[in-house]
């Protein structure tokens, strides 16, 4: 069950820690689609928020595309993407408008049955092939402000997919699609609605993965004693973005936070010597090590360095590999 934690005395408004953590949980997947959000009510009594304050974190939400209101039932988890049943736009669907469901049932039942996609492309057309096989390309896309979080996700997906993935920036990624005719391209939930708008005209699917829901270091971060000097160090700005907002609400002031980006060697060498725990994401990992080495003439007690898991959760990439027929 999600925790809800909102500091009243900040300076980042309540709206804002509210909506934050909202996101982050559909991000995350502790979320998922159709899942029922609280009622302003209810999430009134645990956050202590008026109900019209947690209304307007609901709207904007909708405004987001993430969340959908339901006359008379509630808020609900939006499904986006592959999972929401976008279809390949294609002028046989205007003449067999139920042709893409009857494909779409069939293959999952397949998939259902143990099949693997190699064996369904000898069910279907050799479109499966040429489109999985022969010419597919996987394209990973953030905003241009976020560019670390995109690169942080290349990485993962190389490494756990055995296949080249292209890093293209949102505002690039029309016209990446325009050189190419097939093609998958993979966000994460915070850019879902701004790549299906940019995918959908070029006949490209684009598939949301889920990200790490960081339980273990949260837990961490709770049980930190006050005044505690923690350190986060991430290859992407946008991801620090979250994490300070993320533990201010879970925090306040008990704790003296500190971030950087791996790369960025002045604040990275001032947090090594001053923070009690660092949290560092894979792609940093070694640097942050080696940064800890280098000053150990100056530390009297070496921080406790913990890495992160994957950024992307296991269950996205096992589900990836599937769509793509690579397991």
């Amino acid at each position: 069950m999600v925790q809800y934690h909102i500091q009243p005395d900040s300076e980042i408004p309540a709206s804002k820690q509210l909506f934050d953590q909202i996101q982050f949980a559909i991000a995350s997947r502790q979320y998922p689609p159709g899942h029922r959000l609280p009622s302003t009510r209810q999430l009134a009594m645990i956050t202590g928020l008026h109900r019209n304050t947690i209304s307007k974190v609901y709207r904007q939400l909708e405004e987001t595309g993430l969340v959908e209101s339901q006359a008379g039932s509630g808020i609900y988890v939006k499904a986006q993407g592959h999972e929401g049943g976008a279809q390949r736009q294609s002028p046989i669907l205007r003449q067999y408008p139920e042709a893409s469901k009857i494909v779409q049932q069939s293959l999952d039942e397949l998939l259902s049955q143990g099949c693997s996609l190699s064996e369904a492309r000898e069910l279907f057309l050799t479109e499966i092939d040429w489109r999985l096989r022969c010419s597919a390309r996987v394209l990973v896309t953030v905003e241009s402000r976020d560019m670390g979080a995109g690169e942080l996700m290349v990485q993962e997906l190389e490494k756990s997919l055995g296949i080249p993935v292209q890093l293209v920036p949102m505002e690039e990624l029309a016209q990446a699609l325009d050189l190419t005719n097939s093609g998958t391209v993979v966000t994460s939930r915070y850019f879902i609605r701004q790549a299906e708008a940019i995918a959908a005209p070029k006949s490209v699917r684009v598939i949301p993965v889920d990200i790490y829901d960081y339980g273990k270091e949260i837990k961490l971060i709770q049980s930190l004693p006050k005044d505690n000097c923690l350190g986060v160090v991430s290859i992407s700005d946008g991801i620090l973005r979250v994490v300070e907002v993320i533990i201010h609400s879970l925090r306040g002031e008990d704790l003296l936070l500190m971030t950087a980006q791996f790369n960025e060697t002045y604040k990275l060498n001032a947090l090594v010597r001053s923070a009690q725990t660092i949290i560092s994401d894979q792609a940093s990992y070694q640097t942050v090590k080696a940064a800890i080495l280098a000053a150990r003439e100056d530390i009297i007690r070496p921080p406790e360095l913990i890495c992160s898991d994957n950024y992307i959760g296991s269950k996205s990439i096992n589900l990836l590999k599937r769509e793509l027929g690579l397991g």
